[in-house]
């Protein structure tokens, strides 16, 4: 499938305190069950003293520009828009076989028990099809996170998706960008 154009998160994680609110709006908007996150915000912690050092990454799907959930979902309830894209998962398709939580690096796609099927952050794409932006962006107090163009927000100063301690982009080629610490990079 072409995709003729590609947007999707820059997360400035300099910006973040860690309050989560991203987290809890995006559960609140998804109606997202006890244990479930869509969203998260992970803190990574390193050094030695006295030169110690943490940082925190918030991520939800990468809407990567090369998909393992849309190659092996045995269901087709992946799709990933050629006008945009967005990966889409249609819950109404999932058999549940969880094989996407399995093939995805980064842990988006989560498995719901109760519902036996798997949910993972559209990038609130009804929202973005009415011309607003995702509750995430909307609801971070700190103003971290953005999404745009992936040719643009690439090109911001410092902007990387090589962080340390997380999978190598190779995989997947992710569709966001992140400014980080010095201590997070993996340049």
């Amino acid at each position: 499938m072409e995709v003729r154009r590609q947007i999707g998160f820059y997360v400035d994680s300099t910006k973040c305190i860690n309050c989560k609110t991203c987290e809890v709006a995006c559960k609140d908007f998804n109606d997202a069950p006890v244990g479930r996150r869509i969203r998260k915000v992970r803190t990574f912690e390193g050094g030695e003293f006295p030169k110690v050092f943490a940082y925190n990454i918030s991520m939800s799907c990468n809407h990567c520009e090369d998909p393992l959930c849309v190659k092996h979902c045995p269901a087709a309830a992946y799709t990933k828009r050629p006008g945009d894209g967005i990966v889409v998962h249609d819950p109404a398709r999932c058999i549940g076989c969880r094989y996407c939580t399995w093939v995805c690096p980064y842990g988006a796609p989560q498995f719901d028990a109760s519902e036996g099927r798997v949910r993972k952050c559209n990038l609130c794409v009804d929202e973005i099809d009415s011309g607003n932006s995702p509750v995430c962006v909307i609801s971070c107090p700190m103003r971290a996170i953005e999404i745009g163009e992936l040719a643009e927000i690439a090109t911001r100063p410092g902007a990387t998706i090589r962080i340390r301690a997380l999978p190598s982009p190779e995989l997947t080629r992710p569709s966001c960008r992140y400014k980080v610490r010095a201590e997070a990079a993996d340049d």
